[in-house]
């Protein structure tokens, strides 16, 4: 048996209010890599062409323009014209509307496959990666950072991409009509327009800050709504609503001074630009008066000019949305790159969420121990300097009832943690069924375990589905069956629509007895070949934690489980109790055994006689 492993390395969180080189590189890999442009070839391809009708509709207006004006009025060929005009309009407006369907759909499709990713890629990271991560920053990012890609997407690059025709088609066609006149506005505008699109970088850097203020305050404000029966009883309600005011007026300085910054760069940009376009025109009405441009030219070259300038301000527009929009595909990226500490390649039934199990002859071999720890060391990511588990080692049997006994900070839940490979140990080796948790898909090992907590978790969902969530594919009739055994029918039962009834955000309309006997049907559902209990009955009245003990009693004969206890009337019966403090085993026994030691013979240390004295005093 391998005693040793080498240290994991532990990513830490991305710091989202630096931008940085190797956020850029992010963000340039994931679209090459999501393959944007490819995944959806055909809708681009179709929004181009439609991109296209549409400025050569619009560039062709000018010309109908001139036609009509050097034709003349009383002219018999005036009609013509005149349907020639309407002709551009209907095209442009039919071009138009098919060009605004499919980029709206496109940037609806790709905001959904990006907060599938980004939602996916976050369920698989190690409980380490959330002790820096709110679930508050999480959730404005899959919102508010998507709508802003949306928006860019769905919207700002058909602008931009059409003004870019426009500007493009518009210079030609000026240059066409006049070089000498365009190429004077060509030169003014680059003189004009670089230096201002040169700040839109100020303006990229500005808009992540503002984003990142957002989340701090969805963060905020998920906290305190988490924990309102806390602030409500403490009658913090005035404290936390300044708190949050404080962050909202951040953030709001911070989304005006994005937003001052944006607005000039807009009103410098267009008065520049038509500056130019006013003096350009200038020149051309003198070329009008000494009879170098007919009338009909300088109506051409000045609704072009009016295209080109309509370009420019629709294009500084959207510079700045797409500096907002990079700097919140940025932070996106940030969660649809990070890897897992720990890999959950795995084999698993996408259609039912099912994990398939392992079906080894180790697990059905009674001469192999359903679960191993030999020597090992873990200390917390976020913890500097001490062991939380020190060179620990024991052995469980398959079927064995085992109890975990200390004090708080012993190590009890951590060996959960490790055993759920939720973390990796700096040293020593772990095993379930003869297998190393390192070996095992970490799917299929979780697949092997089924676990009752303190603090049960409810859905906000009926309880036909809370308890089917340990099985998805599981029939009602299983699920009824499992809440029999685990003493839920009743109460159940009872409820307004029965199994179908809506149990509240968290279980608000459970007792805490009630949730605990849920999440024993969940597992018992699950039908794991191993149940860790943690502390499974600590919080719960007299008569809850009998109803919770009996519901205990109908699942775990046959079956190995770890117990968690404080309360030591609930593991008198375990065929061993493991004793730990501060990360150590201290002693092992049966209940007769510890009480019988109460010191330190055989090297035992006595401490769970002593708890025992305390308790049942």
């Amino acid at each position: 048996m391998t005693t040793s492993a080498s240290k994991p390395t532990y990513k830490s969180k991305p710091d989202p209010g630096r931008k940085t080189a190797k956020s850029l590189g992010s963000l340039t890999r994931w679209w090459r890599d999501y393959r944007v442009f490819s995944r959806y070839r055909g809708q681009w391809l179709l929004a181009f062409v439609f991109l296209l009708l549409a400025a050569s509709a619009t560039l062709a207006v000018p010309l109908a323009f001139r036609g009509l004006i050097d034709t003349g009025l009383a002219s018999p060929a005036i009609n013509q014209k005149f349907l020639d005009l309407l002709m551009v309009a209907v095209v442009l407006a039919l071009s138009t509307a098919a060009r605004f369907y499919v980029m709206s759909w496109l940037g609806e499709r790709i905001v959904a496959d990006i907060r599938k990713q980004v939602f996916d890629n976050v369920l698989r990271q190690s409980p380490a990666y959330f002790e820096t991560l709110q679930t508050g920053e999480v959730l404005s990012r899959l919102t508010s950072d998507t709508t802003l890609v949306q928006t860019l997407v769905g919207s700002s690059i058909s602008i931009a991409l059409r003004s870019a025709v426009l500007l493009i088609g518009g210079i030609v066609m000026m240059l066409i009509t006049s070089a000498w006149l365009a190429s004077v506005m060509i030169v003014l505008l680059l003189l004009v327009v670089l230096p201002l699109w040169a700040m839109g970088r100020y303006v990229r850097k500005l808009s992540r800050t503002s984003q990142d203020k957002v989340a701090d305050t969805s963060a905020m404000a998920g906290e305190v709504l988490n924990a309102i029966t806390t602030v409500q009883a403490f009658v913090r309600e005035p404290y936390e609503a300044k708190r949050y005011g404080v962050a909202v007026e951040a953030a709001f300085a911070q989304a005006k001074k994005r937003t001052a910054l944006r607005s000039a760069l807009a009103a410098v940009t267009i008065v520049m630009a038509f500056s130019v376009m006013v003096f350009v025109l200038w020149m051309g009405a003198r070329d009008v008066a000494s009879g170098q441009m007919s009338v009909g030219d300088l109506t051409q070259f000045v609704l072009y000019a009016v295209l080109i300038a309509g370009s420019i301000g629709a294009l500084s527009e959207t510079w700045g949305d797409l500096q907002r929009a990079a700097g919140a595909t940025e932070r996106l990226v940030e969660l649809m790159q990070v890897e897992p500490v720990i890999g959950t390649s795995s084999r698993t039934d996408r259609a039912t969420g099912n994990t398939t199990t392992a079906t080894t002859d180790a697990i059905n071999e009674s001469s192999l121990p359903a679960i191993t720890f030999a020597d090992v060391s873990f200390a917390y990511p976020s913890q500097s300097e001490g062991l939380t588990l020190e060179r620990l080692s024991f052995s469980v049997p398959v079927g064995a009832r085992y109890a975990l006994v200390g004090p708080s900070g012993a190590g009890k839940s951590t060996l959960f943690a490790l055993l759920l490979r939720f973390y990796q140990p700096q040293s020593g080796q772990i095993e379930v069924f003869g297998r190393s948790v390192a070996d095992w898909p970490v799917d299929q090992l979780r697949g092997q375990i089924g676990v009752v907590s303190q603090e049960p978790v409810i859905f906000a969902a009926s309880a036909m589905e809370n308890i089917r969530y340990g099985r998805l594919d599981a029939t009602d009739e299983e699920v009824i069956q499992a809440a029999k055994s685990a003493h839920a029918h009743g109460f159940i039962s009872a409820l307004p629509q029965g199994y179908d009834s809506f149990l509240g955000e968290r279980g608000v309309r459970l007792s805490g007895g009630q949730k605990q006997r849920i999440s024993i049907a969940r597992a018992i559902l699950k039908n794991p070949p191993i149940l860790l209990l943690d502390e499974a009955t600590s919080a719960l009245d007299a008569e809850s934690e009998r109803e919770v003990q009996l519901a205990l009693e109908s699942v775990l004969p046959g079956r190995t489980s770890l117990t968690i206890a404080h309360r030591l009337a609930t593991v008198l019966s375990a065929d061993r109790i493991l004793v730990l403090d501060a990360g150590r085993l201290l002693e092992q026994g049966t209940h007769q055994e510890l009480m019988v030691l109460g010191g330190d013979e055989a090297g035992q240390s006595g401490l769970y006689a002593r708890l025992a004295k305390l308790q049942f005093a």
